[in-house]
């Protein structure tokens, strides 16, 4: 190109270069490598390039742009702006033709890697650059006598506009091409997917003309208790619906150790689970789907994080290796496959999955998806991240070096295995608090913003009522009972003459504390049992333990900031987390949630394609703990069975929250004496 040809600038890349006169603007910004959408490939149809040209004086650019440094409107520019209409100012880049010096700004909308802030937790961007992208071509007719197959002419057309080459597609897409190239008058829209790793392209759909009705995907945290889904446009990054279930599999057990023994005990036991699993998740894709009322058809890709247990089931791989030591993955890497080869037939035929590492036999590609989530390795501080969940996943580390264990905390947190527990639904106890004074409770209920001793709490929950307590109930009350001084530091709960209040019932040899009693209206007594103090126990204990354990790795007693996820982690307090002993002492202020990371991480996968390369490294340099083996995991249990724990001290936490002293024990009713859990609190 001549010195003399005109200067284009982009803003706000800065990418610059000459260009004769004549060219179009798309033209030169994908020779410039500058991000400027366009899925129709110039034709003025889709309208994702749209710019806007900037006139006057650019001192710090070197250039005077005239008002003529563009071509005038052409019919297709005018006639889009007629049917849809033109911000001022914008041009369409396919249309808009140099003639002289000009500065183009690429507006967010019209940036094909434009950003996506999650408006919940973390305001980390997603930057926009799927797998799988919409494409438009313009196709030569066939010609006797220079024969080539369809195919072979969609191929050159992709090579010729799109610069894409390797280009393959499958037999039922080849059965689609021919009637839609005809129909669209040479002219079709394609679904292409290029794995991460991968030079490779795979037509997944085809469409005659411009295809408006969007691609989508789903982004799957596939839990052990739960499965939760994000339905996102592949285009704009947009979750256009969430939605979960329960995981079925909690009939063949629980906790991912009891599933693994049902697969070891019956014969077909692991098929069983895998059954069960995908046509959860084909029900969840239609519900999804549904809600956001688009055709399931048009979801092309799903990207799951899960542990590495319910990846194997998910799978479709017998689980029973990873119940015993050396606890053996059959795969740790990622996956990419047909989501057709998992049964997923709810949504496109052709539709990929992508399956995030694994990190260790324990350590699944869930913990993976947090470390993508909330990146610890960028980390200039000690950073503990807690993924709170039946299997607890575990990260502490900083940009030097980053540590991974899980935890298997059972279902406690989750709202079962407690007497009055239930699932996060609308009349559930999520919020508790007890006067320290009267030991009287008050608590909110999920479907109302009004607390039990507020006016109009009974009519506002006269629909749903007062049903239960679910996790993040159950781990404020037990916290507020031991601030409370109705629950003493070895978990046991006061009896009536002990605490001063009648809501200490006996039951049995011990007690129980009345939250709400609802049998005058038909409802149900709601307790916390001595046997919902163990279970709660039990669950933070091993969380606990896990993060001791890689802090005994780290040689440190004490991290700069803990980060708790997962969609339990967003509903507790960080006080309540830290009187239970859940988690280190720490500053309450450098206790903070992420939200559903591990979701967040999916989402991540599924809308970059880069991330999975990126995830995929990371994985490669976390060091894993296994905590079933370390010698030490049993000793740090023990000791953080007592409430908050019954050697390490908590600071932090005797500033926020001083705790009384007292002991139910059989020896006495009063202070703690010289009982070994008592801990001197300054």
């Amino acid at each position: 190109m001549a010195d003399t040809d005109p200067l284009i600038i982009f803003t706000p890349s800065g990418k610059r270069g000459r260009f004769p006169v004549g060219t179009p603007v798309l033209t030169a910004a994908r020779q410039l490598g500058v991000d400027l959408d366009s899925v129709c490939g110039g034709r003025g149809i889709c309208s994702k390039c749209q710019v806007a040209p900037a006139f006057g004086d650019f001192p710090k650019h070197g250039v005077t742009v005239a008002d003529t440094a563009l071509s005038e409107w052409n019919e297709v520019e005018a006639r889009y702006d007629r049917v849809r209409g033109l911000k001022s100012g914008r041009r369409l880049g396919c249309q808009a033709t140099i003639q002289g010096d000009v500065v183009i700004d690429v507006p967010p909308e019209s940036q094909v890697h434009r950003q996506v802030v999650r408006k919940a937790a973390s305001a980390r961007p997603i930057t926009m650059d799927p797998a799988t992208r919409l494409v438009l071509v313009e196709v030569d007719e066939p010609d006797m006598h220079e024969p080539s197959g369809d195919l072979e002419r969609v191929q050159a057309a992709l090579k010729a506009q799109w610069e894409i080459e390797g280009v393959h597609a499958s037999l039922p897409v080849l059965a689609k091409l021919q009637p839609a190239l005809r129909k669209g008058e040479w002219k079709v829209s394609l679904a292409l997917h290029r794995p991460a790793n991968s030079e490779e392209f795979e037509i997944l759909d085809i469409w005659p003309g411009f295809h408006e009705d969007g691609l989508f995907g789903l982004a799957i945290d596939l839990g052990s208790t739960t499965i939760a889904a994000h339905l996102c446009d592949l285009v704009t990054g947009e979750v256009r619906a969430s939605s979960g279930l329960m995981n079925p599999q909690i009939r063949f057990g629980e906790d991912l150790m009891s599933r693994v023994s049902y697969a070891m005990m019956n014969p077909g036991g692991d098929a069983e689970m895998t059954a069960a699993v995908r046509e959860a998740i084909n029900t969840l894709a239609q519900e999804i789907a549904d809600e956001a009322e688009i055709n399931p058809s048009l979801i092309f890709e799903t990207v799951f994080v899960c542990n590495p247990v319910m990846h194997h089931l998910l799978l479709g791989i017998d689980p029973v290796e990873l119940g015993q030591a050396p606890f053996a993955l059959a795969t740790s890497g990622a996956l990419t496959l047909p989501a057709s080869g998992l049964d997923l037939t709810a949504i496109n035929g052709q539709a990929q999955t992508y399956l995030l590492p694994c990190i260790a036999g324990h350590v699944g590609a869930d913990a993976a998806a947090v470390a993508l989530s909330e990146r610890p390795d960028q980390s200039e501080d000690l950073v503990l991240i807690v993924d709170v969940g039946t299997n607890a996943e575990i990260l502490l580390g900083n940009k030097e070096k980053v540590l991974a264990c899980s935890s298997p905390t059972g279902p406690a947190f989750e709202g079962a295995q407690i007497s009055a527990g239930q699932r996060a639904a609308p009349g559930a106890i999520e919020r508790v608090e007890i006067n320290p004074e009267t030991k009287e409770p008050r608590f909110r209920v999920i479907g109302s913003e009004l607390w039990s001793d507020d006016p109009g709490f009974a009519e506002a929950t006269a629909v749903t009522g007062v049903t239960g307590i679910c996790g993040s109930g159950i781990i404020e009350a037990v916290a507020e009972m031991r601030m409370a001084g109705l629950l003493d530091p070895s978990g046991l709960i006061g009896s009536a003459a002990q605490t001063s209040t009648a809501r200490s019932e006996p039951e049995g040899r011990t007690h129980a504390y009345l939250i709400h009693d609802g049998t005058a209206d038909g409802g149900p007594r709601i307790t916390v049992t001595q046997g919902d103090i163990r279970a709660i126990q039990l669950a933070k204990s091993a969380l606990y333990a896990g993060a001791r354990l890689l802090m005994d790795q780290l040689e440190v007693d004490q991290v700069d900031r803990v980060v708790l996820a997962g969609a339990f982690g967003a509903h507790i307090s960080p006080k309540h987390a830290m009187v239970l002993g859940m988690i280190p002492d720490a500053p309450l202020d450098k206790v903070t949630s992420a939200g559903n990371a591990a979701g967040h991480g999916a989402r991540i996968a599924l809308c970059n394609r880069a991330a999975r390369q990126e995830i995929e490294e990371i994985v490669g340099h976390i060091h894993k703990v296994e905590t079933a083996v370390e010698p030490r995991f049993q000793e740090h249990f023990v000791n953080a069975n007592a409430i908050p724990h019954a050697t390490d001290p908590f600071p932090e936490l005797a500033k926020a929250a001083p705790l009384p002293k007292v002991s139910f024990g059989a020896s006495g009713g009063g202070e703690a004496g010289g009982r070994r859990r008592r801990r001197a609190r300054g």
